[in-house]
């Protein structure tokens, strides 16, 4: 093949459709327990995750909550993932061989929000949140006292989270879709000096954490009492005024390496003895690799 523009362009858009078809095809997880915003700028203010959305009786004025008190800012970060493309192949009509290597930056492009979501959960018992404590914690500031969405312990992580809502407990945040690029100009320095063609791909985006009282992470044994213990705390939760928030734990999220053990609890109708189950069907159980 001559190593042309027009001919260095039918690559760039033949390697394009390649990527785009990966991308689309890949599955993520991400969207189970985040919810994705679009920001216009280099990041973005969560001051209004103090407020967590409620209906009140209106006697006299409005009650205008005052989220002062609270900054939460996500700062959008640059990604990219980039091949070179050896001159030579081109030349000698080898672009095929560089096929699994442009789908694999389109699988990339699409999962790399699930490890940057799951890593952010399981960082939650050492990482802050809108209210400055903690994202998994024994004293978030309630009104005026305190609540847990913790269980503690020193064991594999485990999180029991309430997902029905419009607002979830992670936070993907996009600044810019990931986008194909290619250095592949015959004048490019790259291609010139080192006869090496480049391809890529490149985002902007960033995660954070939504709102504490959807989610429950515990590094006790997961079993039976621990699960309980988690739902009853979960639906405990109330607002400054003392209202039920009314969460509903829906999603049991675990690592593979307790796989088993939320299928012993979620989804084993009777055990051994023929004694029913009281927590059978009560969450979705959600595996995630990325937190293994």
């Amino acid at each position: 093949m001559i190593v042309n523009q027009s001919n260095l362009s039918g690559i760039y858009r033949s390697f394009s459709a390649v990527f785009n078809q990966a991308y689309e095809g890949a599955a993520s997880m991400w969207g189970a327990v985040a919810m994705e915003t679009l920001s216009s700028g280099r990041s973005m203010d969560y001051a209004w995750l103090g407020d967590f959305p409620m209906m009140r009786e209106w006697l006299g004025e409005r009650v205008i909550k005052n989220l002062s008190a609270h900054h939460y800012e996500i700062v959008n970060k640059d990604f990219e993932s980039t091949i070179e493309v050896d001159r030579n192949d081109i030349e000698d009509d080898q672009i095929g061989v560089y096929t699994p290597m442009i789908q694999g930056l389109g699988q990339a492009a699409k999962q790399h929000p699930d490890v940057l979501v799951f890593a952010l959960l399981a960082a939650g018992f050492a990482t802050t949140c809108f209210d400055g404590q903690y994202f998994f914690d024994s004293d978030h500031p309630v009104g005026a006292g305190s609540a847990s969405n913790t269980g503690g312990g020193s064991g594999t992580a485990w999180y029991l989270m309430d997902l029905s809502r419009p607002v979830k407990p992670i936070i993907l945040q996009r600044r810019k879709q990931p986008e194909f690029v290619s250095m592949d100009h015959p004048d490019d320095d790259n291609v010139f000096m080192r006869k090496k063609h480049r391809y890529g791909v490149d985002d902007r985006k960033n995660v954070g954490f939504g709102l504490w009282q959807l989610a429950y992470g515990s590094k006790q044994t997961l079993d039976a009492a621990a699960y309980a213990s988690a739902r009853a705390a979960m639906m405990g939760f109330k607002n400054d005024e003392g209202v039920p928030l009314g969460v509903n734990p829906t999603h049991l999220v675990v690592p593979p390496t307790l796989e088993s053990a939320g299928r012993q609890i979620l989804k084993v109708m009777n055990d051994a003895a023929g004694a029913g189950n009281p927590w059978w069907g009560s969450a979705e159980l959600v595996v995630v690799p990325w937190l293994a």
